[in-house]
């Protein structure tokens, strides 16, 4: 890590991009070692599928577009569509839109999905910084040709601490 002495301000659309995941990081662990910020481009009909983290607290802020939202134990861990769960305290799935925000703590399902025909914009934030690594690693399997190692993404999964509960599923 990084000791900085001074801030950092990005332009509009500055960033490393990865691959084609539509994930911008903006500040990751060469920056801080506390967190890790991207502007996620969700394409209509792209699910992340519900998941956990073993030890990530993560954030999430829509800036443009709707997508639905999940962050709570359900009743059930069905593996099918999540989208469906609810708690056992009636919390159920939520649309949201501009100026919705989502906090997940360490250890809760959650997910969201692009429900809609346009893209979404979020602001991402995972705690602690690192989360660029996953995210980079996945990019590199998903982005490689033919079809995505399911294996490959299994292990990348579990060596970051990630416990995939019902599939993900790619926009259209």
């Amino acid at each position: 890590m990084c000791a900085m002495t001074h801030g950092l301000v990005l332009s509009p659309g500055s960033g490393r991009r990865t691959g084609t995941s539509g994930m911008t990081l903006k500040v990751g662990a060469d920056v801080s070692a506390r967190w890790s910020v991207f502007e996620a481009d969700v394409e209509p009909g792209f699910d992340v599928g519900a998941h956990l983290h073993d030890e990530a607290e993560e954030l999430f802020y829509i800036l443009d577009g709707e997508l639905d939202l999940l962050a709570f134990e359900p009743r059930i861990r069905a593996s099918g569509d999540w989208r469906a769960w609810e708690s056992g305290t009636g919390h159920k799935v939520v649309r949201g839109g501009p100026g919705s925000m989502m906090y997940v703590p360490s250890g809760c399902p959650h997910a969201f999905a692009n429900p809609g025909s346009v893209p979404a914009r979020m602001l991402f934030l995972a705690a602690p910084a690192g989360h660029e690594l996953y995210i980079r690693e996945i990019a590199d399997i998903l982005d490689a040709p033919g079809p995505p190692d399911q294996r490959a993404i299994a292990e990348a999964r579990i060596r970051h601490g990630i416990h995939q509960l019902a599939p993900r599923k790619p926009g259209d």
